[in-house]
């Protein structure tokens, strides 16, 4: 009896959390309204991107000011680029060329509003990008795919694994911009391939609505990357569906001639030029958002500056090499200061205070 009892209990209690004032989501079916097998879903808490120091002297991820809040990552996650752009914020970025799923989640959790898996310069393929997408996706963060070729071919298997953006590479005329363009839409709009009902993009068909909002969600993005670009900026910013102008001063250069100097001043005038050409385009009356590369000469402060919308400010294979370069460095100068004679120690502590990685 006394067993019964506790039981009697139990159902009666849970029978109360599905009542219409309860907090906790989820109602049973008619058949089930005795039941204490209803299911119960409760919220999740998440995580928001680090907020950055709005000074213009420092733009880096490492300038965190306030601690994540409960909102943050599942607004962000839900919102896409294209909205954010569209709202007026400027996004911070970075190039993922490892292909590891690993360090696409510590970017993630780092507080990059998106990052460009890249299989232009990266050795990955689509099963590897699948790999960074899912665990940038797991994180709320965006991926843009970068692909190796302006082809549909490309284009439809990037697409087809759902991102966020798609980036073509050398683009240097309105005719590039176009069948760039056309290979993101399907027909009558374009000529991109559809198995929309069993790939990612759609949740595996899942999402009946995909074909409706594909466009709207979809940022494309076009490289200008050689002087040729650069006098047709204007007319590649103004082609319908081009919603981004990625700049890439390295490859502007070698094409100008600078390949060891980015930074010459006939490499700057013509970024200029066509950051200008961008720029007085107006994104709402079928322009185009800037988005550029940081590099020692032009950091992400000073393009942020000059009115970029995306701002990629790190390679992860740069970070990491410059990280273990530094590590080495360090370990050998003790070495040698052992080796004069030095003592590393200062009144009983170590002259470097920092901790180490693994503390």
């Amino acid at each position: 009896m006394a067993t019964a009892s506790i039981f009697s209990t139990v159902n009666t209690d849970v029978k109360q959390l599905f009542k219409s004032s309860s907090p906790i989501i989820g109602k049973p079916s008619p058949s089930d309204s005795n039941s204490v097998r209803s299911t119960v879903s409760f919220s999740r808490k998440t995580l928001t991107p680090i907020r950055f120091s709005s000074s213009p002297a420092d733009h880096s991820p490492a300038a965190a000011i306030t601690s994540p809040t409960v909102e943050g990552i599942a607004t962000r996650s839900k919102t896409s680029l294209k909205s954010r752009l569209q709202g007026g914020e400027t996004l911070y970025g970075m190039f993922l060329l490892s292909f590891s799923p690993t360090l696409a989640e510590i970017a993630a959790h780092s507080g990059y509003d998106y990052v460009v898996v890249d299989m232009e310069h990266g050795h990955g393929g689509i099963p590897e990008a699948l790999d960074c997408i899912r665990a940038l996706n797991a994180a709320g963060v965006a991926a843009v795919l970068r692909l190796p070729e302006n082809c549909p071919t490309w284009a439809k298997k990037a697409l087809d694994l759902g991102p966020q953006g798609i980036m073509f590479p050398m683009i240097e005329s309105r005719k590039d911009a176009t069948k760039a363009v056309s290979y993101c839409r399907f027909p009558p709009d374009g000529i991109r391939g559809s198995a929309h009902t069993v790939v990612r993009a759609s949740k595996y068909g899942i999402d009946e609505g995909y074909l409706g909002n594909y466009a709207d969600e979809l940022l494309i993005m076009c490289q200008v990357e050689s002087a040729e670009g650069v006098k047709k900026a204007d007319e590649i910013a103004a082609v319908d569906g081009v919603d981004c102008v990625q700049m890439r001063p390295l490859d502007l250069s070698a094409s100008m001639g600078y390949l060891w100097d980015p930074g010459h001043k006939k490499v700057r005038e013509m970024m200029r030029k066509a950051e200008k050409a961008v720029l007085t385009s107006d994104p709402a009356k079928g322009g185009a958002y800037l988005s550029g590369f940081a590099m020692p000469h032009d950091g992400p402060a000073a393009i942020r500056e000059r009115g970029y919308n995306m701002v990629a400010g790190a390679v992860d294979i740069g970070l990491f090499r410059n990280a273990a370069v530094e590590d080495v460095r360090r370990f050998k100068m003790g070495l040698v200061n052992e080796s004069d004679g030095e003592d590393s120690l200062e009144n009983g502590k170590d002259v470097d205070d920092e901790k180490y990685w693994s503390e």
